[in-house]
């Protein structure tokens, strides 16, 4: 799996959907390889979206469709300013990899200098469950220079604040410090959902 990240300020955000919607309506039945994706806006006014792709050669032919072309730059209209995108071939899924049945969305980005030490943390799905049942899965991407984007989808906003105040096991903590340090938390509120 690919994942492309793309971020950008956006205060029009009743056009940036309807954009959204025209894109899966007239655009996604032509991209080869999409997979579905998660999308939202910040309180600080940012748009968010994670899509996923089968591989990195069926995202890069979708940017190079003349149609998608089009539609990015009306896209970009609507947008206060310039989107930043991360590419990420090093894809891990944990628990159910997420769920549109989701009530909240939390988009961690960070950066890590041992890739495989967090992703070993997200593999044991057994503990992460037993702590925090009300994570339904997530993705977990990964950039070449560590860079990190981890999508966390939850039953409920409440309840994801409810598991925050569990205190982890000593060795959770400490892989939890190493993974989150510096790391920032955007959260979707009202998140939308996209599939194939």
């Amino acid at each position: 799996m690919f994942i492309q990240m793309i971020q950008g300020p956006c205060t029009r955000q009743d056009d940036a959907q309807k954009m959204l919607d025209e894109w899966r309506r007239d655009l996604a039945p032509g991209a080869t390889g999409w997979l579905g994706g998660t999308h939202g806006f910040t309180d600080d006014g940012q748009l968010m979206a994670v899509v996923r792709f089968t591989d990195r050669e069926a995202a890069m032919a979708n940017s190079a469709r003349p149609e998608q072309g089009a539609w990015a730059e009306r896209m970009a209209a609507v947008m206060d300013g310039p989107m930043t995108f991360h590419d990420c071939d090093d894809v891990t899924l944990f628990l159910d990899g997420g769920s549109d049945a989701a009530g909240f969305v939390q988009i961690i980005t960070g950066r890590v200098d041992d890739p495989d030490r967090l992703k070993a943390m997200l593999a044991d799905t057994e503990t992460l469950h037993e702590m925090r049942p009300e994570i339904l899965g997530g993705t977990l991407a990964i950039e070449a220079d560590g860079s990190f984007v981890e999508t966390v989808a939850f039953t409920t906003e409440a309840a994801a604040r409810e598991g925050e105040r569990i205190e982890p096991p000593p060795d959770v903590r400490r892989e939890l410090e190493y993974a989150l340090a510096g790391a920032s938390f955007h959260d979707l509120h009202h998140p939308y959902f996209q599939s194939a």
